[in-house]
């Protein structure tokens, strides 16, 4: 079942990323990704996996050690409860990249890529997407 969840965690937030990479000019993708509930799918698979470890969790962030974190990711559940979780970061992450970027007119084959990055690498994604920011109001100011 865990492994079904884990798995199910991308597959929730996938039609979101695909909607903003392929199709991010038409009209149902904007309506689609304004609503910050995109993640609540990702969130509710999120509930599912950490409810039976919620006690570790709960440890872990209120007394964080790399010690207790390498036990907990140990626990497939755990594992799988931090996975979810970051998937749902990236995703509202992603979608406030989304919309900054179509509200700035940045072409979408330049945002593509960017996209692309936070999914697989959200932390260089992010600032590599915050420089393109910055240049393109410079460009256009």
């Amino acid at each position: 079942m865990t492994s079904v969840l884990f798995d199910l965690s991308f597959f929730v937030a996938a039609p979101f990323w695909l909607l903003m990479i392929v199709a991010p000019l038409w009209s149902w993708t904007r309506r689609v990704v304004a609503s910050p509930w995109v993640v609540v799918p990702v969130v509710v698979v999120w509930l599912v996996l950490a409810v039976p470890v919620f006690g570790d969790l709960v440890a872990l962030v209120s007394q964080p050690t790399l010690e207790g974190a390498v036990a907990f990711v140990r626990d497939e559940r755990g594992l799988a409860a931090l996975w979810a979780q970051i998937i749902a970061w990236d995703l509202f992450i992603g979608r406030w990249v989304y919309l900054d970027s179509r509200e700035r007119d940045i072409h979408p084959l330049v945002m593509a890529p960017v996209l692309v990055l936070l999914i697989l690498l959200s932390p260089i994604g992010l600032p590599l997407y915050l420089v393109l920011r910055r240049w393109t109001a410079r460009r256009s100011a």
